[in-house]
């Protein structure tokens, strides 16, 4: 491909008067070793989600945290992360993708480092606040650029390999927390876990620099301020007291912003209407979610994202907390699921593509009686029998053929134009759907486990995991609504 061809930008390469074709093994390579910078930078954010928890003892004794320090340095990465992925998708459809990527990633691995260093509690929340807005400005890009580089199949196995990053991170993170924070690699205790960060994520923006596209969209779309404000006020309200209602006891202040999250939704939407009559750019364009299959995809992902996140959290607690098992020992115990998880990502395309839509619902099934299964295998307490790894095994399949090929419907007749604020709802969904379902499922179980004791925690897994089937079973209701087919 010439060096002309190269500076041009991505979109407006793609919407051109054919020209003639480069190489076609040569520009698989390219996007291929694209991805494998796109992923490396996935698995890290995604790590750094669920790394932390295992080192929150550690960080309370070292930094002599109270307990309220110690809930926001967890969740202030999160609540930065969720409420600006829309914002971040903005960016980048203004800016270009591989600028903002890179933007992010930058930010992510300088505020990796502050995390680190951090001499006490407030620095660290603060340099988590960045990694959070890091992260949420480099994530989206990620979607746009697969769905401007990849067409047809390799679109699919690319999101599948995306799908696949997202459910070993999330199982990963606790495992490696745990090893990371038990070596006490050269007397630092837990800041490993922030610093193993910094050499990643350097080498990925060498990597990025030389291997990303060039360029950004030739008529960059507005940023539209006020739809920007009102949605992030409207996160916010909903996302803080999901994420540290249950440590602080649910205050009425926290009430109150939930209740006035619906309103502040409400406000966003009318205003996103107001941006459009006047001939502006609204964050999420009413023609994106009336793309086939977008919104019954989101929908779908959100509830079986809700159910994964939340069942994690109810199974890890009540590892640790009423079984008594080290952080290391409990993310172990995952390594089923993730395998499944793996295998049900990498696989789900052999199936002919007419039976997708009825392959996601049954897959929603499949992982509603894994988590059924599992409820009655802990009821009675104890580690489980030999039933466990199967059943993990049958969930994180049943999920591997969920969240991949919904990935691929829901972005299937996304026109690239709007691949940025398609990538914006669909992270920003699974993104929400992850916190309210640890929020929700999580105190659901904390409620019924009374202090931690082994017969209620045994209790607590049980009625957590039927909920959590009932939550899968509605993503499978909503898989049903799924476009029959789909066109690349």
């Amino acid at each position: 491909m010439s060096e002309s061809t190269q500076s041009r930008p991505v979109e407006a390469r793609l919407a051109a008067t054919p020209q003639p074709a480069p190489d076609d093994a040569e520009r698989n390579r390219q996007n291929n070793r694209m991805l494998v910078v796109m992923l490396g930078a996935v698995f890290m954010a995604l790590l750094d989600s669920t790394i932390v928890n295992v080192a929150t003892p550690t960080i309370r004794t070292d930094l002599g945290t109270t307990g309220s320090a110690l809930q926001l340095i967890v969740s202030s990465y999160t609540i930065a992360y969720a409420t600006l992925l829309v914002t971040g998708a903005r960016l980048g459809a203004r800016n270009g993708f591989r600028a903002m990527f890179l933007f992010g990633l930058v930010t992510f691995t300088a505020a990796s480092l502050a995390c680190g260093l951090a001499p006490n509690a407030a620095t660290l929340i603060g340099a988590r606040v960045v990694q959070g807005v890091g992260a949420a400005m480099m994530m989206p890009q990620i979607y746009s650029m697969i769905q401007l580089r990849f067409e047809g199949a390799a679109r699919g196995r690319a999101l599948s390999l995306y799908a696949a990053v997202i459910g070993l991170g999330v199982v990963v993170g606790q495992v490696a927390g745990g090893f990371l924070v038990s070596a006490d690699l050269f007397g630092a205790g837990w800041r490993p876990v922030f610093l193993i960060n910094v050499p990643v994520g350097v080498v990925l923006v060498i990597a990025g620099l030389r291997l990303l596209p060039q360029g950004k969209p030739p008529k960059p779309k507005g940023l539209d301020l006020p739809g920007l404000v009102t949605l992030t006020a409207a996160l916010l309200l909903l996302v803080v007291p999901l994420v540290m209602g249950h440590e602080q006891d649910w205050p009425l202040w926290m009430k109150i912003s939930l209740v006035a999250s619906v309103p502040a939704f409400v406000l966003f939407a009318l205003v996103e209407r107001a941006v459009a009559r006047r001939g502006g750019a609204p964050l999420v364009p009413a023609r994106v979610l009336k793309t086939p299959g977008l919104v019954s995809g989101a929908s779908a992902n959100f509830f079986a994202m809700a159910g994964y996140a939340g069942f994690l959290f109810a199974f890890s607690q009540y590892m640790q907390s009423g079984l008594g098992e080290s952080a290391t020992r409990t993310g172990l115990t995952f390594a089923p699921l993730a395998i499944g998880v793996a295998t049900g990502s990498l696989t789900w395309q052999k199936v002919p593509e007419r039976f997708h839509r009825a392959m996601i619902a049954t897959a929603c099934v499949v992982a509603a009686l894994g988590y059924l299964g599992i409820g009655f295998d802990m009821r009675s307490g104890g580690h489980g029998g030999i039933a466990l790894p199967a059943l993990q095994l049958v969930v994180g399949i049943g999920m591997g053929y969920i969240t991949s090929p919904l990935l691929t419907v829901a972005l299937a007749q996304v026109k690239p134009a709007d691949a940025a604020d398609a990538s914006g709802v669909m992270t920003t969904t699974a993104q929400v759907a992850q916190v309210l379902g640890v929020a929700t499922y999580g105190s659901v179980y904390l409620s019924s486990a009374d202090g931690g004791a082994a017969d209620s925690s045994a209790h607590a897994v049980f009625v957590t995991a039927v909920l959590v089937t009932v939550g899968a079973l509605v993503s499978a209701l909503a898989a049903l609504k799924l476009p029959r087919r789909q066109h690349d």
